[in-house]
């Protein structure tokens, strides 16, 4: 079922309307990267250009985030998240905290 929820970052959808409001919701990754990869991308940034085992961290982890937070609104009986958005961190220079968040809702085709 979360594969077919739709998630947007606008606050309605054309077409549909609202009929329940469940409230936030969110999906929260936290991943770190080993020794070897952290000492490859310093070396990378020392001569530029794109890191790209961060960038597929980053990307994959993101993707995890939106999925949790999928299934944290089908619990609650939604199909829908509104107002989806991300926030990411870094903790301790080692870790890399995602969230995934919006509202989660129930909408119907309008009549």
């Amino acid at each position: 079922m979360n594969e077919d929820m739709l998630v947007v970052t606008t606050n309605d959808i054309s077409g549909y309307e609202i009929v329940e409001v469940y409230g936030e919701v969110f999906g929260v990754l936290v991943r770190s990267r080993n020794l070897i990869s952290n000492f490859g991308a310093s070396l990378k940034s020392i001569i530029g250009g794109e890191i790209g085992g961060y960038s597929k961290l980053l990307s994959d982890s993101r993707l995890e985030a939106v999925s949790r937070m999928k299934a944290a609104a089908s619990e609650r009986g939604a199909n829908a998240i509104l107002a989806m958005r991300f926030d990411t961190g870094d903790i301790g220079g080692t870790m890399n905290e995602v969230a995934a968040y919006g509202t989660a809702v129930k909408i119907q085709p309008k009549k």
